[in-house]
């Protein structure tokens, strides 16, 4: 493996080989190796002073990817200063949110949070889905955090970053941990996930949910299993997202449907069947966010595209592009989540009729506020006898 120093070169699929995709090292690009992994590649964060490059020594039949294990997932442990995280963008409904885990091993290729591992030195393309990070301290934090004098309340977001129930909250059980401080301190919380897993903590979502403190989203991508273990290998499937919407709304937790990222020539086809089924699952609330690529998600997405549907290559990019003003991506506010154009109005018009016709809500259920309480500390209450 040659080294060369300097930030990696951004290119398009278009401008190697629309029919190859781009050069990644041979040991990691087919074979058991990536099995079970969306990327196939694993470039050097932008940040890093040298990118590896492929080059073959006359050794590579010893190295061929038959012969090497398959990626495992690691897990390393970090303690962060603090534990929510603050925005003021006018895309989003909320200004505060928590990050339990960095990395997420669902593997989604779409994924936007991927270019956050270059901040760790690593790649958003196989390290996102194998080096993972996990704050077992977060709980705690949280508690820290909610107790400072100046705290004021407004909903927590959950699971907008990277999914706080991945495969590996089944070992550090961070979430339930959070749940019981969110409780303890009569605190509102918003919930997005791809995972059934999130029935394993029901009991303490009803007991949230008698104050009208808890919601949740399930992402729904697509119906085709297929489908949907390609653009997402380890997240839950389909049918078992669909009975957590039930097991949910069965126990009068508000529960909604996410239909992110629609990605247009391969799911938006599927905009009202998604919405049919989870109505018929017990969701009352929809909502839906247009395919986003920012930096290094775009080349890892259209590898992804090259690889699993070739014959749509092109008109999925075309179409996205036709809506993200001639560009992979748009970051203006306003339209990075909904994109512009006729094809993104026409999408925008088929969600309201359907959802219209459904019986979908309208408005989107408004957590309580007025159950917060900091507990006293022991030192306030010893204060009173100096």
């Amino acid at each position: 493996m040659a080294m060369r120093r300097g930030a990696n070169t951004k290119k398009r699929v278009e401008d190697v080989d629309p029919f190859v995709g781009f050069q990644v090292d041979p040991d990691l690009h087919v074979g058991r190796r990536v099995r079970g992994r969306a990327a196939t590649s694993n470039q050097s964060g932008r940040f890093e002073p040298y990118a590896k490059e492929p080059e073959d020594d006359g050794w590579g039949s010893a190295w061929a990817a038959e012969d090497l294990p398959p990626l495992r997932t690691e897990v390393q442990e970090e303690k962060s200063r603090t534990i929510i995280t603050r925005n003021d963008s006018p895309d989003i409904p909320f200004d505060r949110s928590i990050n339990p885990y960095r990395g997420c091993e669902h593997g989604c290729i779409y994924c936007f949070a991927r270019p956050t591992h270059a901040y760790m030195g690593l790649s958003a393309g196989l390290d996102f889905e194998t080096k993972l990070f996990a704050k077992p301290d977060a709980a705690e934090q949280l508690r820290r955090e909610l107790s400072k004098p100046g705290y004021r309340p407004r909903p927590i977001a959950i699971g907008t970053n990277t999914d706080p129930y991945q495969p590996i909250e089944r070992q550090y059980r961070l979430m339930s941990d959070l749940l019981d401080v969110l409780d303890e301190f009569g605190h509102p919380v918003g919930i997005v996930t791809k995972s059934a897993l999130i029935l394993r903590d029901l009991d303490k979502l009803k007991r949230l949910n008698e104050r009208n403190l808890v919601k949740v989203a399930l992402s729904v991508t697509s119906l085709d299993h297929k489908l949907s273990r390609a653009l997402e290998p380890r997240a839950s499937s389909p049918k078992r997202r669909l009975e957590a919407i039930r097991g949910l709304a069965d126990a009068g937790i508000p529960t909604s449907v996410m239909i992110a990222p629609v990605i247009p020539a391969l799911n938006d086809s599927e905009l009202e069947a998604i919405l049919k089924a989870a109505y018929e699952a017990g969701a009352r609330e929809a909502g839906t966010i247009l395919l986003r690529l920012p930096g290094e998600v775009s080349p890892l997405f259209q590898d992804w595209l090259v690889k699993n549907y070739p014959d749509r290559y092109r008109h999925v990019m075309n179409v996205l592009r036709s809506m993200r003003n001639g560009k992979d991506y748009d970051s203006r506010s306003g339209m990075r989540m909904r994109g512009s154009g006729p094809f993104a109005e026409i999408l925008h018009k088929r969600m309201d009729v359907a959802c219209r016709a459904l019986g979908y809500a309208t408005r989107k259920t408004r957590l309580s506020l007025q159950h917060f309480t900091q507990p006293k500390s022991e030192v306030a209450q010893l204060s009173l006898f100096d």
